[in-house]
């Protein structure tokens, strides 16, 4: 039988295959576009940020505390739209000019977040956050009790009750009128920017930004339709001409005629994550500031080298967490001790491949269980976790993600609640959204088709890329290659009345041919640059 030894491509075998159409490249031209009718995807469409609910009292305050001369901190957060959102508002401040102190919370010493530990070395009249703060009610008390004005700007879905702070800006709130909900954190910050740039009279030029946007929107997989798709495809081709350090090493290091969106995906958000994962944010933050091409050159090296500690904490963590799974379960929950606090959100991505359910993984440190969750389809982990809330010390997130904290001993107590909860979500709710659209004929895998899937990029969440079956094709050949014998390449026959076979491609995957010599598998079509040379390539998704 066919195995993996990647669990973010899992093989799964289904006893029937899906019933899809046939596709030629008019079908398939008019299923994408139906994808986007609906959405309006001009920048000019972004709803104005004063309405935003507390934004403009945010900007306000923040554009009088300039005036004065009082002092002003930013805590951003240590994922990619933190770092980002962090980045977005020090080049801001940087352009006024004005001098603002930024810190982004170590996970291992600080935890999430403005916690009362990061405010211990803060000195400031006013402190506002990024990509986080919407549950810190013990941070608002002391920022009260020492008359700090806390301005919150965050993305994350809110509990009842709000902390006490000067201002709390996320279109989440369900009192805020901002139209559109789906918007990282960055998006958040840069729109606070926006309306600060108009309290000062300002000529900043915000479309700047969009590169930054682009990284932030598409790492933190908000969903690629309306404003996000403009904004991104408007970042992407931006970063193909930016003089900024950062973008300039991003383009040598694809070395690519495009950057896309997936490029991001698979390639730069995991370097920038690394850092808070393992070691500490800054060293992300510095790259995305950086002045100089050796800067970011140096910054970037790190980055990468953090990437491939982080894939072997990951691949030993999840190799763990995998013995810890109770199949029979429709929420995946797993819990170690001393398991890197880094690494378990990616290994929740990891068994949530594999599996095809939600799942949470939890690091035991000291009697306390932490971790992050990550979720499929439509299933709301948000609100699943909430309907546990009685057992958790700390919890937050939204949709599909989320991070939380209970004692060691309820974990198994937890486990079964979820669980529990979980049986009256909808079983459709569980197909993953990157549903196969149809079949190809073979003649139908040409550059007009590679065309065509261009037109619309970006692809990611909310617009996944097209993904294609081959039923019950001759295996004719499984040969394994790259430096570790890692990688397949497979060459299919789909037709028995036709020579003509396909080369598919499976990176980091060891498959060997099925006894009866038939395959059947789902696919995308991507476009493979080297040395200068275009060509299609097929890569293998899923084996049924």
């Amino acid at each position: 039988m066919l195995l993996s030894s990647d669990l973010s491509k899992p093989v799964v075998l289904m006893r029937t295959l899906p019933e899809v159409p046939f596709l030629d490249h008019h079908t398939l031209g008019n299923f994408l576009a139906r994808r986007f009718e609906a959405q309006s995807e001009k920048l000019s469409d972004i709803p104005h940020p004063n309405q935003l609910k507390d934004a403009q009292k945010g900007a306000e305050r923040l554009a009088r505390a300039i005036r004065n001369g009082e002092r002003i901190a930013l805590v951003g957060d240590y994922d990619v739209d933190g770092v980002t959102s962090t980045a977005i508002v020090k080049r801001f401040f940087d352009l006024i000019p004005y001098p603002l102190f930024t810190t982004i919370p170590n996970r291992f010493t600080d935890g999430y977040g403005v916690s009362k530990n990061v405010l211990e070395r803060l000195d400031a009249d006013v402190i506002f956050t990024v990509d986080n703060g919407i549950n810190a009610l013990e941070a608002a008390e002391v920022c009260k009790s020492r008359g700090i004005d806390l301005i919150i700007t965050d993305h994350h879905t809110p509990s009842e009750i709000l902390p006490d702070a000067y201002a709390i800006i996320n279109p989440k709130q369900l009192d805020c009128p901002y139209p559109f909900k789906e918007i990282c954190g960055a998006q958040v910050g840069w729109l606070l920017m926006g309306l600060l740039k108009q309290e000062l009279e300002l000529t900043i030029n915000m479309r700047q930004f969009f590169p930054f946007l682009a990284l932030a929107i598409i790492a933190d997989v908000m969903p690629l339709v309306g404003i996000n798709r403009a904004i991104v495809k408007t970042g992407l081709e931006m970063m193909q001409s930016s003089t900024l350090s950062p973008f300039v090493l991003i383009r040598d290091f694809l070395n690519r005629s495009n950057v896309s969106s997936e490029d991001i995906a698979f390639q730069i958000a995991p370097r920038i994550n690394s850092a808070g994962r393992l070691e500490d944010a800054k060293i992300a933050l510095d790259f995305l500031l950086a002045d100089t091409t050796e800067k970011a050159y140096h910054q970037f090296e790190l980055l990468t080298a953090l990437n491939t500690l982080r894939k072997e904490t990951e691949a030993q963590t999840t190799a763990e967490a995998m013995t810890h799974v109770n199949p029979n379960d429709t929420v995946i929950v797993v819990a170690g001790e001393h398991w890197n606090e880094g690494v378990v959100g990616i290994v929740a991505s990891r068994l949530v491949n594999h599996f095809q359910k939600p799942a949470i993984v939890l690091s035991i440190h000291n009697g306390i269980a932490k971790g992050s969750g990550r979720s499929i389809g439509a299933v709301d982990l948000y609100t699943l976790i909430k309907a546990q809330e009685h057992l958790l010390a700390k919890f937050g997130g939204h949709k599909m993600a989320a991070g939380l904290s209970m004692s060691s001993d309820i974990v198994e107590q937890f486990r079964q609640g979820i669980n529990e909860a979980a049986k009256h979500v909808n079983p459709a709710d569980f197909i993953p959204h990157n549903e196969i659209v149809g079949e190809l004929e073979h003649e139908m895998i040409n550059f007009q088709l590679l065309e065509l899937l261009e037109r619309f990029e970006p692809y990611g969440e909310g617009n996944p890329r097209p993904h294609f079956l081959i039923r019950d094709a001759d295996v004719v050949a499984v040969k394994l290659f790259g430096s570790d014998q890692s990688h397949s390449r497979l060459e299919l026959r789909p037709s028995r009345v036709s020579q003509k076979t396909l080369e598919l491609i499976a990176f980091r995957r060891t498959l060997e041919c099925p006894e009866n010599k038939k395959m059947s598998c789902s696919y995308t079509v991507n476009k493979n640059e080297w040395n200068g040379r275009v060509s299609i390539q097929l890569m293998i998704e899923r084996v049924f």
